[in-house]
């Protein structure tokens, strides 16, 4: 069931918050709506990264072996713009929700290292973290610092890094994949927050939580593939839909 913005079906809201209130296992799946409301903008919307840039020509190895400044600058970009965002009530609310549950994980799909600037420590990035670089030679991973060099060396052997993400066309970090199906399997609820639920392997979670008969809560302002699959459909930005799942942030416990 899909529940517009202002629009009525309280009756389906208040069902899945008391199933949320009961669950001692939730999984959550983020995309690059949940950092919106923090001035990041999405890939795929209106002023997303792509009306500007083609991913081919900076989110692929093939980019990178081609014009490695160039897409070191782009990417700079990017982490100058995360280090000067602040988190947002989306993860904010994340944040309070991991600290109630005896079970809880956080799977992102995003890179801008938010989620843990504002206090969720379960969490697995799955497209890696834009706020460290990774060595070419020896896999060391060193953390960027405003203005760093570019391109940035390893500290370990000095060696040319290349950013810690995942390109199109490079595996998602297997360990961290396995986690995340792991724990949407056994989740009673699940959350998909802000992802568009067209980027493979991460938009099959949802999926894969729904047929194992969890409750699928779906915050996206738009429909998305996975809409089908939900048990309820919020047509909310991400901020606004925690909000009325979740109701008001409160100060952490203790």
């Amino acid at each position: 069931m899909s529940v517009p913005v202002g629009g009525g079906a309280e009756a389906a809201l208040g069902a899945v918050r008391a199933r949320l209130a009961r669950a001692r296992r939730v999984a959550a799946l983020t995309g690059a709506g949940v950092s919106a409301a923090s001035g990041l903008p999405t890939f795929r919307g209106a002023l997303g990264f792509w009306r500007e840039h083609r991913a081919e020509d900076l989110a692929t190895p093939q980019a990178y072996a081609r014009d490695p400044l160039l897409v070191w600058e782009w990417y700079a970009a990017r982490f100058h713009a995360a280090a000067a965002a602040a988190p947002n009530g989306a993860h904010l609310h994340l944040a309070r929700l991991e600290a109630q549950l005896p079970d809880f994980t956080l799977v992102t799909q995003n890179v801008d290292g938010l989620h843990a600037r504002s206090g969720s420590r379960r969490v697995l990035e799955l497209h890696g973290n834009l706020t460290k670089s990774r060595c070419e030679r020896c896999g060391h991973l060193d953390a960027l610092a405003p203005g760093f060099a570019l391109p940035p060396c390893c500290s370990r052997c000095g060696s040319r890094a290349r950013p810690n993400v995942v390109w199109f066309g490079e595996h998602l970090p297997e360990r961290a994949f396995e986690a995340a199906a792991a724990a949407f399997s056994r989740a009673e609820v699940a959350l998909v927050i802000g992802t568009s639920g067209v980027v493979e392997p991460a938009a099959s979670l949802g999926r894969l939580a729904a047929q194992r008969g969890a409750v699928v809560v779906e915050i996206n302002p738009e429909p998305t593939p996975l809409t089908p699959y939900a048990t309820l459909s919020l047509r909310q930005d991400a901020v606004s839909g925690l909000h009325a799942l979740l109701g008001p942030l409160t100060p952490p416990p203790g």
